[in-house]
């Protein structure tokens, strides 16, 4: 997107469980870049041990056994030996990305009402339900049948039948 000149603002994934399992969740753990480590929040400097491919995605994996085995904070930690903080090879982006979002608290709201009506009317006209076909070449193909369909009811809408057959003569 910033190839392009597009600023997505887009929320980062919380996919971390261990905040819903009661422990410190991957957001109380800080990248410090210049290091590539992650501070906890016992103040303990988590190291890069090793990287490797998980779904296509270069994932690196940072632990410190020692510090861990003696923390008392454990308990509030992790149920294992160690925490264990996984990071993308491109997970710099959505830190960025999220850093934007704190800087600018209002942009959700405004996409909530600029953008994100159009898939809930979208999936409404389909009968809120899931696509008819399967295959990513034939779901992309309904997809774009359906978002045509919205984009030319809004131009009609904004611009009227005659000037709406205008521009597609054009």
């Amino acid at each position: 997107c910033t190839e392009a000149g597009i600023i997505p603002m887009v929320p980062k994934p919380n996919t971390s469980p261990a905040q819903a399992r009661g422990f410190w969740g991957k957001a109380m753990f800080v990248h410090e870049p210049q290091t590539d480590t992650y501070r906890c929040p016992a103040d303990q400097q988590l190291q890069k041990r090793f990287a490797r491919v998980e779904g296509g995605k270069l994932i690196s994996v940072y632990f410190n056994q020692k510090a861990c085995s003696a923390c008392p904070s454990r308990p509030l930690c992790t149920a294992g030996k160690e925490k264990r903080i996984r990071r993308w090879e491109h997970e710099a982006v959505l830190d960025e990305m999220e850093r934007r979002l704190q800087a600018m608290p209002d942009a959700m709201a405004v996409r909530r009402c600029t953008v994100e009506h159009v898939f809930g009317t979208i999936k409404g006209w389909m009968g809120a339900t899931h696509f008819r076909t399967r295959g990513l070449k034939h779901v992309a193909t309904e997809a774009s049948l359906a978002i045509l369909a919205y984009n030319m009811k809004r131009a009609i809408a904004v611009a009227g039948v005659a000037a709406t057959l205008k521009a597609i003569a054009g």
